[in-house]
């Protein structure tokens, strides 16, 4: 039996079974075993993975007011998700100040894919783009030549560089941090949520770095970028479905990585597979396993994940430049729509308001 695109047990309904069905998040699945290859770029309309808990509304306020003394923002953003990572609240809430977008996680990303994004954040005008790996040293010490790139006019006791650092939750920032002032400035974890407050941390004397919590924004519009930050910990834990996403994942991974999938699962064949068999058989393979044999999505689920954020399936980029432009240009144009249909309502409203009623004979 088929609940949205959750199953449940291991004997799948046949393809003859499988009808579109509407997913708790509101937009209708085509099942890949009755309708071919699904194309997860191609979406009726957005899901409903959001996550924007108070003290994110306060990071948000806190940027607001601390941007107005700062030279140069660097965001960090995950490099198997360049575009996804990307927040469009802080580019709202910075803009016009000098931008530093570093690809964190940089070696368990594909190369070529971040040098395609590297390419394309290098491109855009006041912003400058690096890639590092958090835990090493060396390279994190770039971020400082850097930020002075950016802007040059600023240094020395007298003008003081004064940066703002930002990212989604669970980007490595807090890792960062540590790895930049050889100790533990900032607290680190596994999940989303983890700083709660900023703090400044001096780097050099003439150096300030003002560390704010990891933040997402209040709608998130893009349908990928919604799986993708839950896959990679950004979202909190009960926010989303495992088992939703952990579909959406394997069918971005059968199509761009099926030899990465196949090696560490010991599997064949993955991409003619549907979505929802390859997750059973993930779980199979594991051991995932309950009574008469069936299989335990959800525990088949956590393990695509834990494998995904762990980055023991390899090197892995989810998104190109130009697959994460279509998306927002589509994602734009549905916003666009839902505003009219929401304007037309309200116009028609306000018009039968105004509509005098028959005087009394």
């Amino acid at each position: 039996m088929v609940i949205g695109r959750r199953i449940v047990g291991a004997d799948h309904d046949t393809p003859a079974q499988r009808a579109p069905a509407p997913s708790r998040f509101g937009f209708t699945i085509r099942h890949a075993a009755s309708a071919g290859p699904r194309n997860p770029t191609e979406r009726p309309t957005p899901m409903a993975i959001q996550w924007f808990p108070g003290h994110m509304h306060l990071t948000r306020k806190a940027i607001a007011e601390r941007i107005k003394d700062i030279d140069a923002v660097i965001e960090l953003l995950d490099a198997r998700l360049p575009g996804s990572s990307a927040n469009p609240l802080l580019a709202e809430l910075t803009a016009g100040r000098p931008s530093l977008k570093v690809l964190n996680k940089q070696d368990v990303a594909d190369p070529e894919a971040t040098a395609a994004w590297l390419a394309h954040y290098n491109s855009l005008p006041g912003t400058r783009a690096i890639a590092l790996d958090a835990s090493v040293a060396a390279p994190a010490r770039a971020l400082i030549d850097a930020c002075h790139a950016l802007v040059p006019h600023r240094g020395g006791l007298a003008k003081p560089m004064r940066v703002l650092i930002c990212g989604v939750p669970n980007v490595g920032k807090s890792t960062l941090i540590n790895t930049l002032t050889g100790r533990k400035a900032a607290k680190t974890g596994d999940e989303a949520g983890i700083t709660k407050a900023e703090q400044r941390i001096t780097l050099a004397d003439d150096f300030y770095l003002y560390d704010t919590p990891g933040m997402l924004w209040p709608r998130i519009t893009v349908a990928q970028s919604g799986y993708f930050l839950a896959a990679s910990g950004a979202v909190g834990r009960n926010a989303y479905d495992d088992e939703e996403v952990a579909l959406e994942l394997l069918a971005v991974l059968k199509r761009r990585y099926p030899a990465l999938l196949e090696a560490r699962f010991r599997l064949s064949g993955v991409a003619a597979m549907a979505d929802e068999d390859l997750l059973a058989e993930v779980g199979r393979q594991r051991g995932a396993l309950q009574g008469r044999g069936r299989v335990n999505l959800q525990k088949a689920a956590e393990i695509v994940m834990h494998e995904f954020r762990s980055a023991t399936l390899g090197r892995i980029t989810l998104e190109t430049p130009d697959e994460f432009a279509a998306w927002v240009l589509d994602a734009d144009q549905r916003e666009a729509e839902r505003a009219a249909k929401k304007d037309a309502r309200a116009r028609e409203r306000k018009g039968q308001r105004r509509v005098e009623p028959p005087a009394p004979d």
